[in-house]
């Protein structure tokens, strides 16, 4: 059950999660908070590893949701998880775009389709923003009081900030240089 449980979430999220791996994360945190599959902290992590692993985002935090269900079941179990989940996610997409491509030369110079995706955009974009302020949240000031400020993790946010901004280096040095400073400072 917990399989079918599993495709159907992710299916839901492929489906309603316009605008990339990003998108996901509101319906993730649903998924967490609905079915105890994890916390806020948990989806932070996800979110990490999801951006600093090869492949999309949301494919990665599919498969990584999928395997830790499907774990309570062994190691086939996992396995299996990490499938369905992603397959439920990955295939209404497909569907969609072989469906938008049959029609879309059709329909692109239609002023109602061009005004939907339109529409579209500004909603994408709030969703992603409201993710990503949600996890500077969880990782500079998780309980929302001064107290809980992690003063290492908003000097690493700062200055990581700053240098992506004036100095253009690839994306995997500062994963990699960040991965190293969070260890140091963990210890």
């Amino acid at each position: 059950m917990i399989f079918v449980l599993l495709f159907l979430e992710f299916f839901k999220t492929g489906l309603f999660a316009v605008g990339g791996g990003l998108a996901t994360i509101p319906f993730l945190r649903t998924m967490g908070e609905s079915y105890g599959w994890f916390d806020e902290n948990v989806l932070s992590t996800m979110v990490a590893l999801g951006e600093s692993t090869p492949g999309p985002i949301g494919v990665n935090m599919a498969t990584y949701v999928g395997y830790t269900v499907g774990s309570q079941h062994g190691l086939w179990g996992a396995l299996l998880g990490a499938v369905i989940a992603t397959m439920g996610l990955v295939i209404p997409s497909v569907i969609i775009i072989i469906l938008v491509s049959k029609v879309l030369t059709a329909f692109r110079s239609n002023k109602y389709v061009d005004a939907s995706f339109y529409g579209i955009r500004p909603a994408v974009t709030a969703m992603i923003c409201a993710a990503g302020l949600s996890m500077i949240r969880n990782a500079l000031c998780p309980a929302l009081t001064l107290s809980s400020l992690n003063i290492k993790a908003l000097i690493l946010f700062i200055v990581l900030l700053v240098l992506t901004n004036k100095i253009k280096l690839h994306p995997i040095i500062y994963i990699v240089a960040s991965g190293i400073i969070g260890a140091i400072f963990s210890l």
